[in-house]
């Protein structure tokens, strides 16, 4: 059987999803997709929209045969540590032939290309990323500053890099390189309507970021973007008080823990750094409106990125402090294959993984005892803590949901 691997996080699932699901098929000619979707939380450090199990729903719903959870560990980072998560999780099942992303250049040939440069990171290029992030640029475009100053490439090349789907495509293939993986990598170029997009610019395709807000604001518009199936599913959760949920839902323990703890225990947290903590004391009482918003506004500098920031909230919420979560743990992988849902076909596939998967294939936290566990379940409960339901249940979904059939 031939299997696609893709990454996701459907936060929710759209027609640019839709989309991406079909051509992944018709390039690789699929017999299977396996998706490694984020949990209660994403890459940018917010709350998913909706919980887990929904967002697996609509994967299975749209085409996808297998969802695995990438854990928190790696889902709330740049795009080197979410890449290598995800991508060891693809590696490790043993069934996954390719790999297939989308990127703003559909170009595999340019971006291969400096995944090989860049596979083996020299200190200068680090050094030269990491003077950039300081002075407030971003990730992107402190990479490409970088490899135009050190190599020889065309300034084409360098650009490419100034798109948010070109840099964590290119950590995809880095990853693949430095796991030795026999994984091929292929990228479909994004249409219509780009990453950071804030209004939708197609009639039907639109970003997750234009669509949340639709679902945020409670405009019916939304429906036009997101699949009959999607929508279903959406309607669904809304009625039952399970979203949508939105990072600013969270203040009220974001500011408690700041202003219960010394900036010495702040400090024990991941990412926290350059005296970052005394920052949040001093800014916190300053505050007009109890917004998280507002408080990320008022801690941004040049040195110090809305993105940045927003994660290392994240951080904070969920408990990851640098006794856990450091690049010597990182760099060890995941620890576990944790199954959200699956497919009649995806059923065969937990077939073949039980001879082929080189970590844990798990259904339950109870399978466990790797420390990135505690943190998925955390994330769950802190994301349920949003909901207008208030069911204790939903603080254990871990515990008690099995995975999703279809």
């Amino acid at each position: 059987m031939k299997v696609a691997g893709i990454i996701v996080e459907y936060n929710p699932l759209h027609y640019g999803h839709l989309l991406h699901l079909q051509k992944t098929r018709e390039h690789t000619q699929a017999d299977a997709i396996v998706a490694v979707m984020s949990g209660g939380f994403t890459q940018r450090g917010e709350p998913a929209i909706f919980d887990k199990w929904s967002r697996t729903e609509m994967a299975l719903q749209a085409g996808c045969d297998l969802v695995i959870e990438l854990p928190s560990a790696y889902t709330v980072q740049p795009a080197e540590w979410f890449a290598y998560g995800a991508v060891s999780l693809l590696e490790h099942t043993g069934i996954v032939h390719s790999l297939v992303f989308g990127s703003e250049s559909g170009s595999l040939s340019q971006l291969q290309a400096l995944a090989d440069l860049l596979t083996n990171e020299s200190p200068e290029l680090r050094l030269l990323i990491q003077n950039s992030l300081k002075e407030g640029i971003s990730y992107p475009r402190a990479l490409g500053q970088a490899v135009a100053r050190l190599y020889s490439i065309p300034d084409q090349a360098a650009s490419l890099l100034a798109q948010p789907n070109n840099t964590l495509g290119l950590q995809y293939i880095i990853a693949l390189n430095r796991l030795h993986s026999s994984i091929i990598p292929a990228t479909i170029q994004r249409e219509q309507s780009q990453y950071h997009d804030l209004q939708p610019t197609h009639h039907q395709i639109a970003s997750a970021t234009a669509v949340r807000q639709l679902l945020l604001n409670n405009d019916q518009q939304a429906s036009s973007y997101l699949p009959e199936t999607t929508m279903s599913i959406i309607q669904r959760e809304v009625a039952a008080g399970r979203g949508p949920v939105e990072l600013n839902q969270l203040w009220q323990s974001l500011f408690q823990m700041i202003t219960t703890h010394s900036p010495e225990q702040l400090a024990q947290y991941y990412d926290m750094s350059e005296g970052l903590e005394y920052r949040f004391k001093k800014i916190l009482p300053t505050l007009q409106n109890c917004s998280i918003t507002d408080l990320i506004t008022a801690l941004k500098t040049k040195r110090y990125t809305y993105t940045r920031l927003q994660r290392l909230i994240a951080h904070l919420l969920l408990g990851h402090t640098t006794s856990v979560l450091n690049t010597a743990n990182l760099e060890k992988g995941p620890g576990y294959i944790r199954v959200l849902g699956f497919t009649d076909t995806g059923r065969e596939l937990l077939r073949q993984m039980k001879k082929t998967a080189s970590l844990p294939v798990i259904t339950r936290p109870t399978d466990t005892d790797h420390p990135h566990m505690e943190l998925d379940i955390r994330a769950s409960a802190i994301q349920a803590s949003c909901f207008a339901a208030q069911q204790s249940s939903y603080l254990y979904s871990d515990y008690q949901r099995s995975p999703i059939r279809v």
